[in-house]
């Protein structure tokens, strides 16, 4: 029988949970919250990629509540998952295409090795399930593989897919593919890009070259830049994250990965210090293993609850 979406998360998030869990039974075995467990308890979430201004937050409330009360390790993790759980609510957005926009162009941005490519072809299978015309084209056109697969996911989301040969000029195809997806009466368009960040002067100037060129084509494209992000990297998302902002205006953030990572925490972290909405997360290979970004989900499961 196939899992249910908050059991494949659970599972998906078992190292990340199981490496927080034991920490605090180990922490709090029901003794009173002093002074020397909120900090171990600060620890635990740094080292969970939680981030420090997160963690020291999140001790703190617990400390307003509960200090100098015996608490145990289920009370702490209970808490501390409803205090994630609000401070995700507010960047929790799925992507919606808003009314009267057509085609709703999006930029997808990453890099290489982030899933960017699979995030297209996962998005474009649920929204065409949902009754959306949708087109995607190949613009990370440095890598022959990250062409073919999303050919792949054209043909299992029976979506067409605007592709070049390998070197094509990436902005020539997204001017090409803005086109077409007008002509063609397209709900949502998906632009996949490079994903080169070795040179991150050159990344910057292309994905800036493909957004000049896409508005000869619509002014307003495009109308939304979306960052995918792998959890496995922990806390260099963050970096990544300042670069691509840099570059791009990044609208949305999406986490692949999550069942591969003992850095699940990172989500919380980055939520926290840039407030980019999160639109979805990813748990495993099929299109159903990506889902919008549910708070209370992904806080309990963050935490090994039910």
């Amino acid at each position: 029988m196939a899992l249910g979406w908050f059991s494949r998360l659970r599972a998906g998030l078992g190292k990340t949970s199981s490496r927080i869990a034991s920490a605090i039974e180990g922490v709090f075995r029901g003794g009173r919250l002093d002074d020397a467990a909120l900090e171990d308890l600060e620890d635990i979430l740094i080292t969970a990629d939680l981030g420090v201004a997160t963690a020291g937050k999140l001790s703190k409330e617990l400390a307003r509540t509960r200090f100098g009360k015996d608490v145990s390790a289920m009370e702490v993790r209970t808490a501390l998952a409803g205090q994630i759980e609000l401070l995700l609510e507010p960047v929790a957005q799925p992507l919606t295409p808003p009314d009267g926009v057509k085609p709703f162009t999006v930029l997808v941005c990453g890099v290489n090795g982030s899933g960017k490519t699979t995030t297209i072809g996962k998005m474009a299978k649920s929204f065409s399930n949902d009754g959306h015309k949708v087109m995607m084209a190949a613009g990370d056109t440095f890598r022959a593989a990250a062409i073919e697969q999303l050919q792949v996911w054209g043909e299992r989301a029976n979506c067409p897919v605007v592709a070049g040969q390998t070197g094509t000029d990436a902005a020539a195809l997204a001017f090409d593919a803005v086109t077409r997806a007008r002509n063609e009466n397209m709900d949502i368009l998906f632009i996949d890009t490079a994903g080169r960040l070795q040179n991150k002067r050159h990344l910057m100037e292309e994905l800036q070259k493909v957004i000049r060129v896409m508005r000869k084509v619509d002014a307003t494209a495009p109308h939304a830049v979306l960052l995918v992000l792998d959890a496995t990297v922990g806390q260099n998302a963050h970096s990544q994250v300042e670069t691509f902002l840099e570059a791009v205006d990044v609208t949305g953030l999406v986490m692949t990965k999550l069942d591969g990572s003992a850095r699940g925490g990172v989500i919380v972290a980055l939520a926290e210090k840039f407030g980019l909405p999160v639109h979805a997360v990813g748990v495993g290979e099929s299109a159903e293993d990506l889902r919008p970004f549910t708070p209370r989900d992904f806080a309990r499961s963050l935490m090994g609850l039910d």
